[in-house]
């Protein structure tokens, strides 16, 4: 049984220490981490989960940004301690943080990942959203959070800049 709740500054250094040992060396030289550079996390969207002892067991995090004059979030990093995958973290972190994405008001969100994954979540390849290179355009994957969200939202991905 998890917990989850927001991510607090308390719990960054543990989250990116899950960070660090879920990921390559270098995540952060990655072209999403350019877009999430001096942009702070959605705070409502960003999650720990945490066992009944306390012990971080996975975290989510969203970012805002833009493709055009539209807006969305970009999903990750979301990772599961090594020790407890195949529990279903993931599935939870992801399914309940689109749901209160969705209640928030978000219309779009979209991650950079496996589409055999996270196709089980409803996304699916966006041919005409680009990523600042060198990102694989295999990988750049979007779910609309209310019918026709990505109908006409083309072009390249941009760090946040409110309205």
């Amino acid at each position: 049984m998890y917990t989850l709740t927001h991510e607090t500054e308390q719990d960054h250094h543990e989250v990116e220490a899950l960070y660090d040992l879920c990921f390559a060396p270098g995540r952060e030289a990655l072209s999403s981490y350019r877009l999430r550079d001096d942009v702070p996390a959605v705070e409502n969207l960003s999650h720990v989960a945490r066992d009944r002892d306390g012990i971080l067991g996975g975290a989510i995090r969203y970012w805002p940004v833009r493709i055009g004059e539209a807006s969305a979030l970009l999903l990750g990093p979301v990772a599961v301690h090594p020790t407890r995958q195949g529990e279903g973290l993931a599935s939870l972190l992801i399914r309940s943080t689109l749901e209160l994405a969705a209640e928030a008001g978000w219309q779009r969100v979209m991650l950079v990942g496996d589409a055999p994954y996270y196709q089980r979540y409803q996304f699916a390849r966006l041919s005409d959203v680009t990523m600042p290179p060198p990102t694989n355009p295999d990988r750049v994957l979007g779910r609309a959070l209310v019918p026709g969200a990505w109908d006409g939202v083309a072009g390249e991905v941009t760090r946040w800049r409110a309205d």
